[in-house]
């Protein structure tokens, strides 16, 4: 039995297959090219898994339509005229170069005003920019551990935002830690509340199984159409799934 991390080919698709501790076996399709991956039980041979993503081919040919078709950028360049998002709304860039403090704000519903002292290259200006996005998700994570730990019963300890490549948000069930993703504060508030939601019920449960979907279909109930609605936003130029 192969328990390290690897890769077989079903019908075409390159399947990522890694065993763990789990007593159900777990397909996901994730953004944004349509990886697949299965997390199976240590029991569960590779033709059982085959078996499992035959069964499921339509639907996952499906998703990967789907992520296809979804809106993407390409890297910025922090130039007046660029798009950006802000809570899941585009704004256009206008960048204005000046000796008083650099500073970001939304102007007329329309623009993202940000003002940089001269001579400020691309990753500074997108530094400038970035801080600001973090200062939004730190006023509004508060609120959500305000409205969520009554209802969950669950204590966030920790929590803290930083850039992720790879996930949308982690937690640490044993230092009760929450970590969220950056790129959060782009896309809509509904977005970042499930995703904090997510972080939080794996305080009770820390695998994606049963118990961890009845967790959210109990608090949660439309947590899927946010789902759907996270995986539908535009992506960034780098990799982010859930």
């Amino acid at each position: 039995m192969n328990t390290e991390p690897h890769t077989i080919t079903v019908s075409g698709i390159q399947v990522q297959v890694i065993r763990k501790a789990i007593k159900n076996l777990h397909l996901g399709v994730y953004p944004p090219h349509g990886r697949v991956r299965v997390a199976a039980p240590l029991a569960v041979s590779d033709n059982s898994v085959r078996l499992a993503v035959i069964g499921k081919l339509g639907w996952i040919k499906r998703k990967q339509s789907g992520f296809k078709g979804q809106p993407r950028q390409s890297q910025r360049e922090m130039v007046t005229g660029e798009s950006h998002y802000v809570w899941g709304r585009r704004y256009r860039l206008d960048v204005t170069e000046c000796a008083a403090r650099q500073s970001v704000r939304l102007r007329n519903n329309r623009t993202l005003e940000l003002n940089v002292r001269h001579g400020t290259n691309r990753p500074a200006r997108e530094a400038v920019l970035y801080g600001w996005y973090r200062q939004l998700l730190r006023v509004e994570i508060p609120k959500l551990i305000a409205k969520w730990e009554p209802l969950i019963q669950a204590n966030v300890a920790h929590w803290g935002i930083k850039k992720m490549k790879t996930r949308w948000g982690t937690c640490n069930k044993a230092a009760g830690r929450i970590w969220i993703n950056l790129e959060l504060a782009k896309k809509p508030p509904s977005c970042l509340e499930y995703i904090f939601v997510h972080e939080m019920i794996h305080l009770l449960e820390r695998h994606h199984n049963d118990r961890f979907r009845e967790y959210m279909d109990r608090f949660m109930p439309s947590w899927q159409r946010y789902q759907e609605e996270l995986n539908r936003a535009p992506l960034g130029h780098e990799t982010w799934s859930y």
